[in-house]
């Protein structure tokens, strides 16, 4: 099995990498610090010796690097099985006060490095005819809420792009899945007073992801919302 994962070396991404290397994945990631990467290869391929990491710096905020990522996927592997994309940034803020730029600069994170990897590795997932695409969007896909601005607009945007391409490739036998999560416990969160039981773990959100892709070809799980059991912060 070959699966690419992006932003894959905290939070949720390091969660499915970790869910998928038990499975013996072939786990192609990238993130923007070479050091995180190295570092995440080391400890996922000794835990899982039946893995393999293979990994590429890039920051996918930038298209151009978008397409040497994509480049490096397609020197390695012939056929993808799995794409998660799962880059982004949060950035809080109102419409009316924020910066000019915050928009146009998460659109670039959030949304514009899933459209330009998947039109760039879809090939390698229509190859079989049983590539999966999961994006991860968010609660915030289907939620404004106070401080989203920007941030949620994107985030919407994200679900749409998910909804379009399940609609283009059922028939090609590629599945699609959005998954939205509310807030999960990630390094951003170090140092944090919240109580334990009000965020999500990652490894419950990988464990969904990994039990949607192992279902028969014949069906596919289109969304999957996912909330603390306490509600929403």
């Amino acid at each position: 099995m070959n699966i690419v994962i992006t932003g894959a070396t905290k939070g949720i991404g390091r969660a499915i990498v970790e869910a998928f290397a038990v499975q013996g994945a072939r786990i192609l990631v990238c993130s923007r610090t070479l050091e995180d990467l190295h570092q995440l290869k080391l400890a996922v391929e000794a835990a899982h010796p039946q893995s393999e990491v293979l990994f590429c710096a890039a920051d996918l905020s930038v298209k151009e690097e978008v397409r040497q990522f994509a480049d490096f996927v397609h020197a390695e592997v012939d056929v993808l099985d799995v794409l998660v994309n799962n880059t982004g940034v949060f950035k809080p803020g109102d419409v009316i006060d924020e910066a000019d730029t915050m928009l146009e600069d998460l659109m670039k994170t959030n949304v514009y490095s899933a459209y330009y990897l998947t039109k760039y590795l879809l090939a390698l997932l229509l190859k079989n005819k049983k590539g999966h695409i999961f994006n991860i969007c968010s609660v915030a896909s289907i939620l404004a809420y106070p401080d989203g601005g920007s941030y949620s607009i994107t985030k919407f945007a994200l679900l749409g792009f998910s909804k379009v391409l399940r609609e283009e490739l059922k028939e090609k036998g590629v599945k699609v899945t959005s998954v939205l999560p509310g807030i999960t416990w990630s390094d951003a969160w170090k140092g944090a007073t919240l109580p334990h039981d009000r965020l999500l773990l990652a490894s419950d959100v990988a464990k969904v992801i990994l039990n949607a892709y192992q279902l028969s070809d014949t069906a596919v799980v289109e969304e999957i919302l996912l909330r603390p059991q306490l509600g929403d912060l």
